[in-house]
């Protein structure tokens, strides 16, 4: 792989090449992408989908669009800081118009989209939509698809849908969001296909990055890349070298942010917070102005932005010392697995999980959520495959008067109105798709 092909400026759905050199200083390729993707309406869905606390109306706590913007701003700190070196360890990249903001808004247009593709009620929605065709009422469809159209849908995944809902063509919107290959590439966390599911120490095998519907396109990105392709009788590639950029601002938000969620909700002890980050902020804080901070949500919220800098700084380094292996695919490992700081994560992480993640009020709400989104699927697949097949009762008209236009059209592939079915309910907010099941259900 090449930084000149991995940044490339070409537009999903567009032929037109575009030199970074000719591009208009004020406003760059890679910043209208992150332009694009804010003013998309499946960005603003995120505004009542579930980050951790499901249907919470806690003013504090984080949802995916709160949580997506700072990852887009500690992505951007990262990809600057890192690009920064990269361009002086590759000058040629100045003499072809490239500088360090050009990472910096490559990682941050990349990150802002990283939780685009996920279903009401956070990573529970996944799972309940995958649960539904594994165990539910969509079991009954398993032996009408082929294996790998089959492992899309039981493990239903938000990076997939994410990679569709960037990329979707449709008439007069060819290209989908039309944004630039490399944040594309960046996005692409698990560029691979959902089988075959093996288990491996690469960290890019953790998931799978696009539906079978889409592998055309996801082929396209990846070739025009430059993406190395794995040996195998599947569809894998190696990463983008800046997806290791984005993993890494993900991971330092949640761990960080979902861990002060806990302390300001009264679930995790206060004095957790310090004991905890003690380790990662030693070198920064200021004990006189830690002091004199008057509240719990100042004191906690001081501690938060110093590790937060901490890690940014480290995960820039662990990236320079191992770039070349990285681009040669000899890098299995997230970037924070590799931190200076990757005990004390690991530690608050474990905290988070008992006290926050599978706390009473997190689970019971992920319960409901599973009843909403198994009712919603059971009700639209029922009423989309009934017209179909031509016996559509009153009922299932009346249902699918509740289906956007856009999903509205009749495709002889099983596998594709399964698909779409799960991509509309997948753009739901929470509230929506609460609204939507009390509509159906009639409470």
């Amino acid at each position: 792989m090449n930084w000149q092909q991995l940044l490339s400026l070409k537009k999903f759905g567009d032929n037109h090449i575009r030199e970074r050199k000719d591009e208009n200083p004020s406003r760059v390729g890679f910043e209208v992408d992150y332009d694009r993707i804010i003013f998309s309406n499946a960005f603003r869905s995120l505004q009542d989908k579930t980050q951790v606390i499901p249907l919470s109306k806690t003013d504090f706590v984080h949802t995916r669009l709160t949580h997506s913007l700072e990852v887009s701003v500690v992505g951007r700190s990262i990809g600057r800081l890192a690009g920064a070196q990269i361009i002086g360890k590759y000058p040629e990249l100045t003499d072809l118009g490239y500088t360090i903001n050009d990472f910096g808004a490559i990682v941050a247009a990349a990150c802002l989209c990283h939780d685009i593709g996920n279903p009401p009620f956070g990573h529970s929605g996944e799972k309940a939509i995958g649960d539904f065709f594994k165990h539910g009422a969509g079991e009954k469809f398993r032996l009408d698809l082929e294996p790998a159209q089959w492992q899309d849908l039981i493990d239903f995944e938000g990076n997939a849908n994410g990679f569709h809902i960037l990329t979707d063509s449709r008439p007069g919107a060819e290209g989908g969001l039309r944004i630039s290959y490399a944040t594309l590439g960046a996005f692409m966390k698990y560029p691979k296909e959902s089988l075959p599911k093996k288990p491996t120490n690469d960290i890019s095998d953790k998931k799978y990055g696009f539906f079978q519907a889409d592998k055309s396109g996801f082929v396209d990105v990846a070739n025009t890349l430059g993406l190395i392709k794995r040996e195998g009788e599947r569809l894998r590639y190696l990463r983008h070298p800046l997806t290791y950029l984005v993993e890494a601002a993900d991971d330092i938000c949640y761990t960080i942010i979902d861990f002060e969620d806990g302390i300001n909700l009264g679930w995790i002890p206060e004095e957790h917070a310090l004991e905890f980050l003690i380790k990662i902020v030693k070198n920064n804080i200021n004990s006189v102005k830690y002091a004199q901070l008057q509240t719990k949500s100042e004191r906690v919220s001081y501690l938060r932005a110093l590790a937060i800098g901490s890690l940014i700084n480290d995960v820039v380094r662990v990236f320079m010392e191992n770039e070349e292996e990285i681009m040669k695919g000899n890098f299995p490992f997230a970037l924070t697995d590799k931190c200076a700081y990757v005990a004390q994560m690991k530690d608050i992480i474990t905290i988070s999980i008992s006290n926050v993640y599978e706390s009473k009020e997190v689970v019971e709400k992920e319960v409901v959520g599973y009843k909403v989104l198994h009712t919603l699927l059971e009700k639209f697949i029922a009423a989309a495959n009934n017209k179909f097949n031509g016996k559509a009762t009153h009922y299932d008209e009346l249902i699918l008067k509740l289906l956007p236009e856009q999903y509205q059209t009749e495709n002889e592939s099983l596998y594709l109105r399964l698909l779409n079915i799960c991509r509309f309910i997948s753009l739901l907010t929470d509230g929506k798709a609460l609204a939507l099941y009390h509509s159906i259900v009639g409470r």
